[in-house]
């Protein structure tokens, strides 16, 4: 294995924790506290919202610091400081207590996607293919999540869903740092090439056309917002929809977690099949197939239970996942190297921030009227993303290679 290819390991596996980590407390709140803690499950979950604002909020921060020292640096600091954030949150003893350590988990949790994705994406002139599979320990991280979790829930309590995880966690920081290392100095090109080439790749694509490229911008923003509330409310929720609908099925949390997590690895292929679809034909026209997608399996899901629920909720899985590296690759082809750790950034605000938003609503949807009500909304929210895409120009260019020091 080259340092290349042991630097995007280490950087698929930062992906799937991150994803691991934001969502231990959706299936430990789900199947234990609401016990254990005398709180109903709209009661318990708020307090992961503050965790979720962070995640987004502070990755335009962690995005700046990235661009003006070291990428490397700040992925070993999220490996450390996600991990203990998990430690610290095994010893919570009161709601309060928990919200707090989830919060400093947020914190280190928006280190990644605005950095990690920059660093994913450097020096490659096609970007679909990497992200998809970057993607993919992303939603492996969200599968194992429900999985181990539910595991240790069985095995040993549920302080060792968070304990164990941030142990492991901290050991990779300092593997990291050992074997990749942070540059001495990092070098850039001169500024004035920077710019010409970032010029050149505007005008080549939107000829000057300073409404095309508000309308693009526009459409990643719209979609992201949209793109994320959906993300976040199926993969949030899905350990109690399980907990719900397959209540036939007499399944312990491990079981649940072991759906889950099948739903969610057998989902994360789609990242793939997108990722290099969108390589190789119109993006427009793959977008739309995924969003409409959407749409008709969410429409589909209200009443069903056991076996239909699991293999409705696969469907719109995929389609879920199947969105996310499209966005990405839109920012990837329209933002500079120089830059682009920002721009990720900003577009992680926007996607954390509708994060952080769906908590409280699955809170307000599911206490008032249930888990079908909130399938309308999500089929709603995919109608907007569908309407938005229309608006696509038919072609994105792909930008020039840029160098690795460039990027770094």
């Amino acid at each position: 294995m080259t340092r290349d290819q042991l630097h995007f390991f280490f950087l698929n596996i930062g992906h799937l924790l991150d994803h691991f980590f934001v969502l231990i407390f959706a299936t430990v709140a789900a199947l234990v506290l609401t016990r254990e803690w005398n709180m109903t499950y709209s009661e318990l979950i708020p307090y992961a919202t503050p965790s979720f604002i962070a995640f987004g909020v502070c990755s335009l921060a962690s995005g700046w610091i990235a661009d003006i020292s070291s990428r490397r640096g700040m992925m070993a600091v999220f490996f450390v400081g996600i991990g203990a954030s998990s430690i610290l949150a095994s010893f919570a003893q009161t709601p309060l207590q928990m919200g707090a350590a989830l919060l400093i988990m947020g914190v280190f949790a928006s280190i990644y996607h605005p950095v990690g994705l920059a660093l994913v994406i450097e020096g490659r002139e096609k970007t679909g293919l990497p992200i998809a599979v970057n993607g993919i320990y992303g939603n492996l991280g969200v599968g194992a999540a429900a999985l181990l979790t539910g595991i240790l829930i069985d095995t040993a309590g549920w302080r060792t869903a968070f304990l164990w995880p941030g142990a492991v966690s901290v050991l990779i920081g300092f593997a990291y740092l050992r074997l990749i290392g942070i540059p001495k100095r990092v070098n850039r090109p001169p500024k004035k090439k920077a710019k010409s080439a970032q010029t050149s790749t505007y005008r080549r694509f939107f000829a000057g056309n300073n409404r095309l490229l508000i309308r693009v911008i526009a459409i990643v923003f719209i979609s992201t917002a949209m793109g994320g509330t959906i993300y976040q409310s199926t993969t949030f929720a899905l350990p109690k929809i399980f907990d719900e609908r397959l209540a036939g099925l007499a399944l312990s949390a491990s079981l649940i977690g072991w759906y889950a997590f099948l739903v969610f690895a057998i989902a994360g292929t789609a990242q793939l099949v997108v990722g290099y679809l969108v390589d190789r034909f119109p993006l427009r026209t793959i977008f739309t197939i995924v969003a409409a997608l959407q749409v008709v399996f969410f429409l589909t899901m209200p009443g069903l239970e056991n076996w239909p629920a699991i293999l409705v909720a696969l469907a719109f899985m995929l389609a879920v996942f199947g969105q996310i590296p499209i966005n990405d690759v839109l920012v990837s082809r329209i933002a500079h190297s120089d830059w682009r750790s920002r721009i990720f950034a900003i577009r992680y605000i926007v996607t954390f921030s509708a994060l952080a938003l769906a908590i409280p609503m699955i809170a307000w949807v599911y206490g008032n009227w249930g888990f079908d009500t909130l399938f309308t909304i999500l089929a709603g929210a995919a109608s907007v993303i569908l309407l938005t895409v229309i608006w696509l120009p038919r072609t994105i260019p792909t930008p020039a290679l840029e160098s690795v020091a460039a990027a770094e």
